[in-house]
């Protein structure tokens, strides 16, 4: 075979697909001619994966065409994730279990996320649908509800995301574990995964060790990772938050015992008189 076939254009019957070395801005890449119909990349000098493993993908997906960045597929210590741009300032998201015909399209839509449906016609609040540490999920007004497939996230219309928003919270789902409004990367010194999380008292993040709260002026979906390291690493330098000093207990004051009663002495009986002789 030719070693310059490209697999993917033989699989999908498409002609023409021939593999070939290029140059990009975070170094080299091989990709297919039919770019941007196909969209087979690897890293130069990368295993080809013969040991099944998930790295094996890995490498640059192609360009987004808004701001022209890589968009990179890579694996990490929480699994595969895809990645766009550089530094402490790249936005990364999770691959989905449910997707296999996983591309740059897809890629594109996941880093996009939260997805607005619209406003709820109620409140007038937005509703957003996302993708979290427990899978697919809407989110309204401190709520949600739980999708059953990454492509409902992008296909799920208004009138069916409130009714679903209606059942979860008639079970009581909208008390449930909150799912985190936005996930970064790893914190560089605890190892912890990034996430910023909504709260009782206002949005905050987290690294699993630390919480942050998020200032007033900041939107929670803007904080790129390196706020959110500089949050955390400032929350720990002022140690531990102090609890509250019980209030000692009051002492009660002695009570003062009453004197006791004086018992009367028995009367005495009058001495009988002596009987006249």
């Amino acid at each position: 075979k030719d070693p310059r076939h490209c697999p993917l254009c033989e699989s999908e019957g498409r002609e023409g697909g021939r593999l070939a070395l290029r140059g990009g801005r975070y170094g080299a890449f091989v990709a297919c001619a039919n770019y941007p119909e196909c969209k087979f990349t690897r890293q130069f000098a990368k295993p080809g994966g013969a040991d099944g493993s998930d790295s094996a993908d890995d490498g640059v997906m192609g360009e987004d065409p808004e701001t022209g960045l890589p968009v990179e597929r890579k694996s990490g210590r929480f699994g595969p994730y895809v990645q766009l741009g550089e530094g402490k300032d790249a936005k990364r998201a999770s691959i989905p279990k449910d997707l296999d015909d996983f591309d740059l399209e897809w890629a594109l839509k996941l880093l996009a996320l939260p997805r607005i449906v619209g406003a709820h016609p109620e409140t007038g609040k937005e509703i957003e649908a996302a993708i979290g540490r427990y899978g697919p999920y809407l989110r309204h007004d401190g709520k949600y509800g739980k999708l059953q497939s990454t492509r409902e996230v992008f296909e799920v219309g208004m009138n069916r995301a409130v009714d679903i928003l209606a059942q979860a919270a008639n079970r009581g789902g909208g008390r449930g574990k909150a799912e985190p409004i936005k996930t970064l990367g790893e914190h560089p010194t605890s190892g912890g995964e990034i996430k910023v999380m909504p709260g009782r008292y206002g949005p905050y993040v987290t690294d699993g060790t630390t919480n942050a709260t998020i200032p007033k002026d900041v939107k929670p979906e803007d904080v790129t990772e390196a706020q959110a390291i500089e949050l955390i690493d400032a929350r720990a330098a002022k140690g531990p938050a102090k609890g509250k000093k019980k209030a000692a207990p009051k002492k009660k004051a002695p009570t003062k015992k009453k004197p006791a009663a004086k018992k009367k002495a028995p009367a005495k009986k009058p001495a009988a008189k002596k009987a006249a002789g």
